[in-house]
């Protein structure tokens, strides 16, 4: 057994090493320099249309913002908070820059993925909208393999990975750490809950998403906000030192280990993207869901997200561990979030509850759109007959995830993971002549204006 875990452990390492993360980032270059700096001349736009009405006729099933917070559902969770700290702990100060880094590219590779999504999505069996890179990859880059492979991959991290496992864990540890409640019950409610939720499909997960994640994001901005005015002193010096150490190697000090400038680098963009998710290929599966006749502006709309999750919520935690000294303890993981927390705030109970909750309701999220992300899967590999036995599977890893503690699975999924990114990349790419037309044809037209090509 040990055995094999070594060699799961040395795959996981290769596939999330040099070579993924510079094709990640890489195709984000691409997509910025080849669409003119497209995330930073037109944030102020997508912003608007996030939030804007818009009263043309679309097909559709949700609207596009209730797509985003679908999408941010999954992207925001114990990534924010817990995997900042395993990245600031690894590399450093600097590995937050590096986070910000893949984030501003990582905004092209969404908006070029979510706009092929819309581009190629189609009308299943019971009249919804299906798309995403098994759609693309299918009729646009013609390859049933690279469609096939990228649906199983993803089904996987919806059933062990992202998706099930480690967030019921995160849920059911600070359930019980926080307010006593027994694993068996905070695991009995929270299978409750995910049925009546995810029964409803897209319809019922989008509504949940819609007021759940923008009220729990706000209530954890204005909680880090907290933190960084009552140490409004330590803010600059902190900003200062993660620009720093972006560019030197950081010296061993108290329980933290020493990180070269490399190790920020690597442990930065792994964990910005393992958050925001941008190239993996999972937002555009909720991005074909939007009630849209644009794939362009859904492509502006989703490329938020990025935003949202990594350079605002990514950097409130990254600074508060910095602020506060944290990521010089022993501490590592949420614990350390929580000791930054208490700190911070001055308060023993406070600051701890306040990172449990923001813990329990972003793994909620997380869950439920993943759920629907490997819905989506199934739905593209065997129909809508195969959307019932999907969920039942799905609710009892749920029931049975808050009593499993094997590290392979947890190897297992990140392996997994990565790999969903590779044939979704490389549908990217092959279709990069496409997204820089329809973007070219947009802007021509008027951003505000569909054209046909666009539909």
């Amino acid at each position: 057994m040990q055995d094999l875990q070594s060699i799961f452990s040395a795959i996981d390492s290769f596939i999330w090493g040099p070579p993924l993360l510079i094709l990640l980032v890489g195709t984000g270059i691409y997509f910025t320099f080849s669409l003119g700096l497209l995330q930073f001349r037109h944030l102020p736009t997508a912003l608007k249309l996030v939030f804007g009405r818009s009263s043309q006729a679309k097909t559709g099933d949700v609207s596009s913002f209730a797509a985003l917070c679908t999408a941010l559902s999954a992207t925001i969770g114990t990534g924010n908070i817990v995997g900042v700290a395993t990245a600031i702990k690894l590399g450093g100060p600097g590995a937050l820059f590096w986070m910000w880094f893949a984030a501003l590219f990582g905004m092209a590779t969404k908006y070029a993925e979510c706009l092929l999504a819309v581009k190629y999505r189609k009308t299943d069996e019971k009249g919804q909208m299906v798309g995403g890179p098994m759609y693309f990859l299918q009729d646009g880059v013609g390859s049933k393999l690279l469609a096939t492979a990228f649906a199983v991959f993803a089904i996987g991290v919806a059933f062990f990975g992202i998706g099930t496992f480690p967030q019921v864990n995160a849920i059911v540890d600070a359930s019980q750490l926080s307010f006593g409640v027994s694993r068996e019950v905070a695991a009995a409610i929270l299978t409750l809950l995910v049925t009546i939720v995810t029964i409803g499909g897209i319809q019922s997960i989008s509504k949940v998403a819609s007021k759940v994640v923008p009220t729990m994001a706000l209530f954890y901005i204005l909680a880090c906000l907290s933190i960084l005015i009552m140490q409004a002193d330590q803010f600059v010096p902190a900003v200062l030192l993660v620009i720093q150490s972006a560019f030197t190697s950081t010296a061993a000090t108290g329980g933290f280990a020493g990180a070269t400038i490399m190790l920020a680098i690597q442990a930065g963009v792994a964990r910005g993207v393992f958050s925001n998710e941008s190239g993996l290929g999972s937002a555009p599966m909720a991005a074909a869901a939007a009630k849209t006749d644009s794939c362009v502006r859904q492509g502006l709309i989703s490329m938020t997200g990025t935003f949202f999750d990594t350079i605002l919520i990514c950097t409130m935690t990254g600074l508060a561990l910095i602020i506060t000294n944290a990521w010089q303890g022993d501490l590592s993981g949420a614990a350390m979030t929580t000791h930054a927390f208490a700190v911070g705030l001055d308060s023993a109970t406070v600051g701890p509850m306040l990172v449990s909750i923001g813990l329990i309701f972003f793994a909620f999220t997380t869950i439920l759109g993943w759920n629907y992300y490997g819905e989506r899967c199934v739905v593209f590999l065997f129909g809508t007959k195969g959307v019932l036995p999907y969920k039942l599977i799905f609710i009892a890893l749920i029931a049975s995830g808050a009593f499993l503690h094997l590290d392979l699975i947890w190897i297992i999924a990140d392996i997994v993971n990565g790999l969903m990114a590779i044939p979704n990349l490389i549908g990217l790419l092959a279709l990069r002549k496409v997204v820089i037309a329809e973007t070219a044809l947009f802007f021509r037209h008027g951003m505000m204006k569909s054209t046909p090509a666009e539909a």
